[in-house]
């Protein structure tokens, strides 16, 4: 195993196990600092123990390094691969088998933490034929939204990285974007005009009063341009409660605007609560089981999303990431 490949891996694992961020970003800073070097000098260094000298490099990345270029799978690495072999959750295998993509997950042009490349190749190398690139619109300032001048910016951005990835997965692109206090849409409608996918989610104002906060989301999902309506009670477990809203009402704008109900896989939401997702099946609604993404080993967090549909009765054939990227493509465009 390659150095750099070794220590990205472990990035990716200490992610997908919810570490500590300054572990995760000590192995990435660590793969990046190895792959600027050639090849000879990371082996001279490893011999001689000269590793550490370099800024960037602590001892446990630098043992991870020697490990590899002795041709060893890193004693760090192994145990987190043995640990990685217990499920995440319970249930949803048949479900995650049958996912082709991913609608929902950012970047460091936001508020992720890697960059897009990187997070296009860690969604191939999970077995998905596709992914949509979704970061934040510009009013959310704490998640650093894309202004209309940045989004230009990323399409022309996805455009190098689905060149470089070449053929047997596409990132399409896309936006998470805010459902202001209106219901009005944080883009210009140009700019949405021309993405294979929008998740629209409410991010502020999340205690508004229900018959208030209910007009604001029919308002949204009733758009043409929006395909997902985003962790649709905003909720974090044990910090941020529901917001209220007629759910009946908006499912049923859902399913009359041929808009998803996104199950939301990231462990602090796992939203909607299982109540509202069988509520939203009743109505008929299409969902996607996303992973809202941050970083790399995150994407692998769909199973919770997929454990929870099967545990109501979601059918994979209701669930958009099961589908082929033109089966999507011509269902995002024909609203």
């Amino acid at each position: 195993m390659e150095a750099v490949e070794a220590l990205e891996r472990i990035a990716f694992l200490l992610e997908r196990a919810q570490a500590p961020t300054y572990r995760v970003k000590a192995f990435r800073t660590a793969a990046a600092v190895v792959a600027g070097m050639p090849e000879e000098e990371v082996r001279r260094r490893a011999a001689g123990q000269l590793l550490t000298d370099l800024k960037g490099i602590g001892p446990k990345t630098a043992a991870v390094v020697a490990e590899a270029v002795r041709g060893e799978v890193p004693a760090y690495l192994a145990r987190l691969e043995e640990e990685a072999g217990e499920p995440l959750a319970e249930g949803g295998l048949a479900l995650r088998a049958a996912l082709r993509g991913d609608c929902h997950l950012h970047s460091d042009w936001s508020d992720g933490g890697s960059p897009i490349d990187e997070m296009a190749r860690a969604a191939r190398d999970l077995g998905h034929e596709w992914a949509v690139l979704t970061d934040h619109s510009p009013r959310l300032t704490i998640a650093r939204g894309l202004s209309p001048e940045r989004l230009r910016a990323q399409l022309r951005a996805i455009a190098e990285v689905n060149e470089r990835l070449g053929n047997g997965f596409r990132l399409l692109t896309g936006i998470e974007c805010d459902i202001l206090a209106d219901g009005s849409l944080d883009q210009e409608q140009e700019l949405l005009e021309q993405l294979d996918v929008v998740v629209a989610s409410v991010h502020s104002k999340l205690r508004m009063d229900a018959e208030d906060m209910t007009r604001r989301m029919v308002s949204a999902v009733a758009s043409p341009l929006v395909d997902v309506l985003g962790h649709c009670t905003g909720r974090i477990l044990g910090h941020r409660p529901e917001s209220q809203f007629d759910a009946a009402m908006v499912f049923a704008a859902c399913t009359r605007f041929g808009t998803a109900v996104e199950i939301n896989s990231r462990p602090e939401r796992l939203d909607p609560p299982r109540r509202l997702l069988r509520e939203a099946l009743d109505a008929g609604v299409l969902f996607s089981v996303d992973s809202d993404a941050h970083a790399p080993g995150q994407l692998d967090w769909q199973i919770h999303g997929c454990a929870r549909a099967e545990e109501c009765g979601v059918p994979p054939e209701r669930v958009i990431t099961t589908w082929t990227a033109e089966r999507l493509l011509d269902w995002a465009g024909s609203k």
